[in-house]
């Protein structure tokens, strides 16, 4: 028997050094349930948009503990599994036209790297091996790993690894609460993309990266009506993959299959995540154009991408149940109708509540921006922490939510992102939205 010995900090220290988290014990359905017994509506949605079918449902887990008593796991570089197999054929069935390629992975940060490796990988096959730059956006969000960090541009997340990443080209964001351009319609924020491109050359342009909806780095904002044509038609210009990095946004969060559904955009290769398996497993999903299997299938080229757990039997299953559930309850429709319903409560809140400076998104991929004047949308200091103060206030009032900072420029901008699972009822939308009201009144109270 191991004796415990009493600690003045706990073992854990990921995320919280001091440990001072709420412990969750228990969760069903939209509701997160403390240690202490209270419950919390889960507008969080996991680290944003995960609890896609909201917690503990009955089917999901009994597909996973059928496959739990099958095979746990295989070797995906020896083996392929059945509810491998079968997911992908499904995914396949559903994704936009022509991206019938599907290979599954665990995490959204391997995902995306597995994208810009196939794009790479792409071009060796089609004879043009000096195409190996990554374009992407600041403020743009796709992965924790060093690779992924490179071809992000979350400026907080790369600054402490900056002599480690391999650094990529970006471009500046497409954000209309900020960028006068986006605002009126104006496509200059799409047409740089152009410019850099000629900069580098196209010779040397791989592919551009960029989310349909910014999530975790910005809180919920859409590309401005135009701007992922435009994208498209640049990237066909010049030879540039376009990869539509739907981690956050896939799977019906945002009132349709693919958030690029949307703007009628197809990109060349799609990556997503975090819904598709609900928070039951770990699961990512790419799909690719039938020509950029194609390519590589011509060349006899394989391509190497994937850690150990990647095709993995039980997270397949759960992905299956996950997405038989959304389809069988219709929740893309509710992410959309719910979504309406709670945007048009979040807006309302706007002319009681003076640090409450914008409200956007699609579905129930929802965001608010925290400002100290919402006329001069001025925002507040790093140090003023406004964004953490809200999520913790959240908790008090009953809800969570996702909250973040560094938005506006890489260093000021408070922003939480709304995601609560798309099955959450017209009054549990109203008792979340009460429960915000509360929480932005318990910040503003504190400030001068």
């Amino acid at each position: 028997m191991v004796e415990s010995v009493a600690r003045a900090h706990s073992a854990s220290f990921f995320p919280a050094l001091e440990g001072d988290l709420p412990t969750i014990v228990r969760a069903e359905g939209v509701y997160l349930y403390t240690a202490g017994g209270r419950a919390l509506i889960d507008a969080a949605g996991g680290v944003g948009a995960v609890t896609s079918v909201g917690h503990a449902v009955p089917e999901v887990i009994e597909a996973i503990t059928r496959q739990l008593q099958r095979v746990a796991f295989v070797p995906w570089t020896q083996f392929q599994s059945e509810p491998a197999q079968k997911l992908a054929q499904a995914i396949a069935e559903m994704t936009p036209r022509g991206l019938t390629g599907v290979a599954l992975f665990t995490s959204g940060s391997e995902v995306t790297e597995g994208a810009v490796k196939l794009a790479r990988q792409y071009w060796l096959a089609k004879n043009k091996p000096d195409k190996h730059l990554v374009i992407s956006r600041w403020q743009g969000f796709h992965g924790m790993t060093l690779g992924a960090t490179g071809f992000s541009g979350h400026t907080q997340r790369r600054r402490k690894y900056q002599p480690m990443i391999q650094d990529m080209p970006k471009i500046g964001p497409a954000y209309a609460y900020r960028c006068a351009d986006c605002a009126s319609g104006s496509l200059r924020c799409a047409d740089e993309l152009e410019r850099t491109i000629r900069w580098y050359g196209p010779e040397n342009v791989a592919c551009f990266i960029a989310e349909p909806v910014v999530g975790a780095t910005m809180g919920a904002v859409p590309a401005p009506p135009g701007y992922l044509a435009r994208i498209r038609e640049i990237c066909d210009a010049y030879d540039v993959l376009f990869i539509a990095d739907e981690v956050m946004c896939g799977f019906g969060r945002t009132g349709k299959w693919f958030a690029v559904e949307h703007w009628d955009v197809v990109p060349d290769i799609l990556a997503a995540a975090k819904g598709v398996s609900g928070g039951y497993a770990p699961l990512a999903v790419l799909t690719a154009h039938a020509r950029i299997v194609a390519a590589l299938r011509d060349a006899g080229t394989p391509w190497v991408a994937g850690h150990t757990y990647a095709q993995n039997p039980v997270s397949a299953a759960a992905g299956l149940a996950v997405l038989d559930y959304i389809q069988q309850h219709d929740l893309v429709r509710a992410a959309a109708e719910r979504g309406a319903q709670l945007r048009s409560s979040l807006e309302a809140l706007m002319p009681r509540h003076r640090i409450l400076g914008d409200v956007r998104g699609l579905g129930l991929l929802l965001g608010v921006e925290l400002v100290r004047d919402p006329v001069s949308r001025e925002p507040f200091t790093v140090e003023d922490a406004i964004a953490f103060r809200f999520g913790r206030a959240c908790i008090d009032e009953g809800v969570a939510v996702y909250p973040g900072q560094s938005g506006a420029d890489g260093l000021v901008g408070d922003h939480a992102l709304i995601t609560p699972p798309l099955v959450i009822t017209a009054a549990q939308v109203e008792a979340l939205v009460n429960g915000i009201d509360r929480a932005l009144t318990q910040v503003e109270s504190t400030l001068p």
